[in-house]
């Protein structure tokens, strides 16, 4: 597995070129760095929240006893486990989440995305493995001090969304706050807070069946936020809604996100909601983690082929940022200003009156014309790209 880094800086030697991609992404000058991933802290000095460290999770009879060696994750020891009638659903996973951070796992079906999540939150118990929350060892916790964890510190949303078909939005939101013993008052003004958020007033006294499927997930996201966690779960919430709704809640989520600052693990089989809400993104395969990026990391630089695959036909516009390309001012910052989340399709048509750079607001660094357009033409899809502009 290779995490990738930062964007401005040397790439490995031994990295792999991929020839859907020759001609572009090796000449643009963007490429990540090896970076360790126990590092303790992001580039932005944000701490690590969740550390996942050699997680294993094999299924089948005698899973008890797998792996032999979990410091084995080769080819063959894992091939020899599957030999033997056992399901390795994970193997050594190794990553951090940092504070506030949307971390992403994505793959397709039967790649190990959801048992990960699962065993992160000791849904179900990894075979192997530490998993630390805030320095603290999760698979040593008793069961009360992992209930009192689940309760107060982990917040989960699922696929289904699990409401309480007898119970109102209102007491639906506030169920987990009445478990923990508040008084009605405290809970239903919380709930409350929590369904306005969501843009759910008006409908505190509905019950579920009354309630669209997106409501319906809009409530279940409330309920989680209700105790208010430090640490948000998120199983595929929104694959069962129809593309329209989809897009509405992922812009809810954002949203949210960004007056919450919630440490976020996201789970998703969707490539393009996984770049479009994810800071970093790991992706899975057949129970392994083979590579963790940025979205502009990823489709430039893919760990393998696989990867490249998967990122062939993202349309890179909506993906890379101004930050992305930005580097540090070489002399005056030019007047003009880029936010530094703007995706490139947003920022292109801002060159196109001979504009050599923009600043990047709030930081010493620039955006240059020529980078942008350099990178354009050597995408396999150039004309595609400026076509669509």
């Amino acid at each position: 597995m290779r995490e990738s880094g930062n964007l401005g800086s040397k790439q490995p030697e031994n990295s792999r070129r991929h020839p859907t991609h020759t001609g572009w992404r090796h000449t643009t000058n963007i490429r990540p760095r090896a970076m360790r991933v126990a590092d303790a802290k992001a580039p932005d000095g944000r701490a690590v929240k969740l550390s996942c460290r050699h997680v294993w999770k094999v299924f089948g009879a005698g899973g008890r006893a797998y792996p032999p060696d979990p410091g084995d994750s080769s080819a063959a020891s894992v091939d020899a486990m599957r030999q033997s009638g056992v399901i390795p659903a994970v193997v050594d996973a190794s990553f951090d989440v940092h504070a506030g951070e949307i971390f992403v796992i994505m793959g397709l079906s039967g790649s190990g995305k959801s048992t990960l999540i699962r065993c992160l939150s000791r849904l179900i118990e990894p075979s192997a493995g530490q998993v630390m929350l805030d320095g603290q060892d999760l698979l040593a916790a008793s069961r009360s001090d992992l209930v009192a964890l689940r309760r107060r510190t982990m917040g989960m949303v699922f696929q289904s969304f699990g409401l309480l078909p007898h119970l109102t939005v209102l007491e639906n939101v506030g169920f987990p706050l009445r478990m923990h013993g508040n008084a009605r008052a405290k809970w239903e003004a919380r709930a409350r807070e929590m369904i306005a958020q969501v843009g759910l007033e008006g409908r505190e006294f509905a019950y579920p069946s009354q309630l669209s499927g997106g409501q319906q997930q809009r409530v279940g996201i409330a309920r989680s936020l209700a105790a208010d966690p430090e640490l948000w779960f998120l199983d595929e919430p929104f694959s069962a809604l129809d593309p329209l709704i989809r897009r509405q809640m992922q812009d809810e989520f954002l949203r949210l996100q960004k007056m919450l600052h919630k440490t976020i693990v996201f789970i998703t089989h969707d490539i393009a909601e996984a770049f479009r809400l994810a800071d970093r993104v790991a992706i899975m395969r057949a129970g392994r983690i083979v590579q963790i990026g940025r979205p502009a990391e990823i489709v430039l630089t893919p760990a393998d082929d696989y990867v490249a695959r998967f990122v062939e036909d993202t349309p890179v516009l909506r993906v890379i940022r101004a930050a992305d390309l930005a580097e540090p001012a070489s002399g005056p910052l030019p007047d003009a200003e880029v936010e530094a989340d703007a995706v490139l399709e947003q920022v292109l048509p801002r060159f196109f009156d001979g504009t050599a750079a923009l600043r990047i607001r709030g930081e010493a660094r620039t955006l240059r014309a020529s980078r942008v357009f350099d990178l354009i033409r050597r995408m396999p899809s150039a004309d595609a790209a400026m076509a669509a502009l």
